[in-house]
């Protein structure tokens, strides 16, 4: 048992690039899960409407016992045949009178129609001939398909794009990590020097406080940015349909060459790249047929139908013993005509009409909200990219002061408020250039999607 407990608590390692956690989140997210599942939903609906041009045969049978059998009234033919009989021979009555025609008529006379036992078994037919809106349907049954088809791309790429900015987020953050170790070591070497002057007169006591201070906030800073990390790797997994317990190691590094990367590719861009833009497409084209099946709905509909059915009758229980089972049969052509249903398909074709009209009007505007966005994410790349690297030049230089301050601290040339400053000035670039990094690499995620090219960059 403790073996068996052991083994399912084990945890999975993943050794994941960007592009290996964007893979991982495509089969996994649940909500990549469930578009798929409504492309094969799609699909069984498509099924049952194609159901509908195929023959629909259905059988029955049935099996009555009548209480009290149906009565009907003739007229009575029996008593006018006998009372002729007697009138032509000149029969008298018992009072000797000779018998004539009753003078109320002959009244009716009552028959029993049917048996006690009646069975009943047979099956029939019908196929569509030709129905205008059946072949719509029929016509429309890919693009139903193809529709949810590109809502799962386009659920996709929404997932692809979290996860890049996340994972790189998570990666950005480990660089944070490491140049506040950076920080720490250096203060912490800082600090163990000033001891050594403090202890021999050449400062005071409260130089080596101030950096016991710097000290201090840069731990507590690390410590909120590991706890930052752990959160974003559980959200990264969440995001991706990982399970929590499985180890995510992210094995990608951010660097300035591959910011650049993939970018001039995709300055030229074209509307059908684009997943929603796809997706306004064949809605107009699902609206358009819409209309197209209203419009064929005046014209009549023609079916075949067709019929077989055994009977049987009996006084006694005995279905399965002697007597006769009739056959009966027929085959034939139904006509279904239009001809008033109160102006509702009028109502109906128009809305059909002013829904395509209404969805061919989206389209417009999402092109003209694409172009807005690919200048708004070029604008925004130019600009990150720059920030990046005028933030690196400066932490650059910022290392180079501290360098030098430090130096001339040691030989006695410089002062202590010189050297904070310098320090804080080096940890406010260092972060200014982490900023920079992210804003370069989520402004690229964000102009690759504008374009359409952030799945064709995988």
């Amino acid at each position: 048992m403790l073996v068996l407990t052991t083994a399912a608590d084990a945890q999975t390692v993943n050794s994941f690039t960007v592009l290996q956690a964007a893979d991982y989140a495509k089969k996994n997210a649940v909500q990549v899960k469930n578009a798929l599942l409504d492309v094969l939903i799609q699909k069984q609906i498509n099924r049952d409407v194609t159901s509908i041009a195929l023959p629909q045969i259905n059988g029955s049978m049935s099996l009555t016992r009548n209480i009290n059998i149906p009565v009907q009234v003739v007229p009575d033919f029996i008593s006018p045949a006998t009372y002729k009989v007697l009138v032509d021979n000149g029969v008298k009555d018992g009072n000797g009178q000779p018998v004539n025609y009753p003078s109320g008529g002959f009244g009716n006379l009552p028959f029993q129609f049917g048996t006690p036992w009646n069975a009943n078994a047979g099956v029939t037919l019908s196929q569509i001939v030709f129905d205008g809106q059946v072949f719509i349907a029929l016509k429309a049954r890919n693009g139903t398909v193809t529709y949810m088809e590109q809502i799962e791309k386009l659920t996709e790429e929404n997932i692809i794009a979290n996860v890049h900015k996340v994972y790189y987020q998570l990666v950005t953050g480990k660089v944070q990590i490491q140049l506040l170790d950076a920080n720490i070591a250096r203060l912490e070497k800082l600090q163990h020097d000033v001891q050594i002057m403090y202890d021999n007169g050449f400062t005071e006591r409260v130089d080596i406080d101030k950096l016991s201070v710097q000290l201090a906030n840069l731990q507590t800073e690390k410590l909120k940015a590991n706890n930052m990390i752990a959160n974003g790797y559980s959200g990264l997994k969440v995001l991706m349909g990982m399970p929590i317990k499985d180890s995510l190691v992210l094995t990608d590094t951010l660097d300035d060459s591959k910011i650049r990367e993939g970018v001039l590719e995709a300055s030229q861009y074209k509307y059908t790249d684009r997943k929603d833009f796809q997706i306004s497409e064949t809605a107009n084209k699902l609206n358009g047929l819409n209309v197209r099946r209203y419009k064929l709905s005046q014209l009549p509909s023609l079916f075949l139908v067709g019929g077989y059915s055994k009977q049987a009758q009996r006084y006694e229980f005995d279905f399965f013993g002697k007597g006769d089972w009739f056959t009966s049969s027929y085959i034939g052509l139904q006509v279904k005509v239009p001809i008033f249903n109160g102006f509702a398909l009028k109502a109906r074709t128009q809305k059909a009409k002013l829904e395509l009209e209404k969805s061919k009007n989206q389209t417009e505007a999402l092109k003209i909200n694409i172009d807005g966005e690919v200048e708004t994410a070029k604008n925004n790349f130019i600009t990150a990219i720059a920030s990046m690297d005028f933030q690196k030049k400066n932490m650059v230089l910022a290392e180079k002061v501290y360098g030098q301050t430090k130096k001339k601290y040691e030989i006695g040339t410089g002062d202590a408020t010189t050297i904070n400053t310098a320090q804080v000035d080096l940890k406010t670039a260092q972060t200014n250039y982490i900023v920079a990094l992210y804003d370069a690499i989520i402004a690229k995620i964000d102009f690759l999607k504008a374009t359409g090219n952030l799945i064709k960059s995988d």
